[in-house]
Parts: C-alpha cells; structure tokens; sequence
C-alpha cells in the first residue's frame, strides 16, 4: 500500500492544473501569524511551475525549489527502489 501512495501522489500532482496551486491564501504558520515569509513559503507552486518547465514563474514564488526538486526526485528514487527490493524479497 505504501507503494501505491509512492507512486499515485506524484502522478496526481502532475495531472493537477499548472495553475491550480497558485490561487487561495497562504497555509505558512509564520506568514498567517507574523506575516513574515519562511524558506519554505511558494515551494509547492515554484516546484508545480518547475516541473512544467516555467523557470521564471518558478524562481518568483521560490528560490530554493532548484534545489529542492532534484533532491526530493533523488529522495523518492530511492524510497521507491528501497521498497521495492523489500517487496521483492518477501516473494
């Protein structure tokens, strides 16, 4: 089951709307409370404009979403492979 979490959340976010996140307020605890924006602050919306190859719409919501997507890429390689070498060895 695990697996088929891994595999459907990446699938719906790439059949969402490219613009489908960039409506709607803010969910960031910091800039709801002290309206100040964090590290994090726009990383879904640039990362969503990132993967569609928006790079300037992308490096305006956040910065650090180049950094971030080949790492959680890398990340979920890894889990992806991980699990499925426990899986197979369970067989």
């Amino acid at each position: 089951m695990y697996l088929v979490g891994l595999i459907i959340v990446p699938i719906l976010f790439l059949i969402a709307p490219l613009n489908y996140f960039d409506s709607g307020g803010s969910i960031c605890l910091s800039q709801v409370l002290f309206d100040v924006s964090c590290y994090g602050c726009g990383m879904l919306r640039a990362l969503k404009h990132l993967v569609f190859f928006d790079f300037e719409t992308a490096w305006l919501f956040n910065k650090l979403s180049f950094v971030v997507l080949p790492l959680i890429s890398w990340l979920w390689i890894k889990e992806i492979r991980r699990v499925y070498l426990i899986f197979r060895s369970k067989k």
